[in-house]
């Protein structure tokens, strides 16, 4: 199931599941594939799932250079191309989200729809380091909570956590620190009104890293796009209302 490819001299490790049509799960920052553990295990029977460790995070090394937005995106692209993957529907949660909205914004032939939950992609009001405990702590958290997850993914549910708060920022590479600073400058408002596929936005009501009003926003600026709300549900809404959040990507996958 974890597999690795090499793109661009980086070997990219990710989770490749199930059968049927494809589901690409793009995670957030501090986070990694793991964090989709459970919406893994949730879809694996009804679709092929794949989740990938972006570079920097999880399993997959840091780039050489500081990186933006758009070179995430192009990585995206290749991984893509790498693994031949056509018409599929693309999730991405929070920085996976930003990724997946600029990416979206070109018209790829191979994207059927888009999934954004608790999204990044209006300019962020916080400082870097701010979020990057935010994000790398509460990923932590919800997982921790489910107990299937304990035994399978708790090894790298634990290390995620273990890495939150200012020290763990602290010690973070310049390179990354740089990384994310180019990234959560970057507003992404321009490339809504270009994206042509069905979309669903996925937001918790309590969400404080992307608040709701950032969903509502994209809401009216995506052509089409819809939004669902989980209550009570934080930046992790999918871990936090997870019965809910598959029930909502499966009827969204099916129509």
């Amino acid at each position: 199931m974890i597999q690795t490819t090499q793109i661009d001299g980086i070997d990219t490790h990710y989770i490749d599941a199930g059968q049927g049509d494809t589901l690409l799960l793009l995670h957030g920052w501090g986070a990694s594939k793991e964090a989709f553990g459970p919406v893994i295990e949730g879809l694996r029977t009804k679709y092929r799932v794949i989740a990938l460790d972006w570079p920097g995070f999880g399993k997959t090394r840091e780039p050489d250079r500081p990186w933006t937005v758009d070179d995430y995106r192009a990585f995206l692209e290749k991984f893509i191309m790498t693994l031949d993957l056509q018409d599929l529907t693309a999730l991405g949660h929070s920085f996976g989200g930003r990724v997946l909205i600029k990416w979206a914004a070109m018209h790829p032939p191979c994207l059927n729809k888009m999934i954004l939950v608790d999204s990044a992609g209006i300019r962020a009001k916080r400082g870097v380091g701010w979020y990057v405990r935010v994000y790398s702590y509460k990923a932590g958290k919800r997982l921790l909570k489910i107990p299937v997850l304990g035994n399978r993914f708790g090894k790298a549910i634990k290390k995620l956590q273990s890495k939150a708060g200012s020290e763990d920022y602290r010690n973070a590479s310049i390179l990354m620190k740089q990384t994310m600073s180019k990234v959560i400058n970057e507003d992404l408002m321009q490339f809504m009104p270009q994206i042509g596929v069905p979309t669903l936005l996925v937001w918790g009501d309590q969400d404080t890293a992307t608040p709701l009003e950032d969903g509502r926003q994209m809401e009216r600026l995506i052509p089409g796009a819809g939004l669902a709300v989980l209550k009570p549900a934080g930046h992790y809404s999918y871990l936090d209302q997870l019965p809910q959040f598959l029930r909502t990507v499966i009827y969204f996958m099916e129509h």
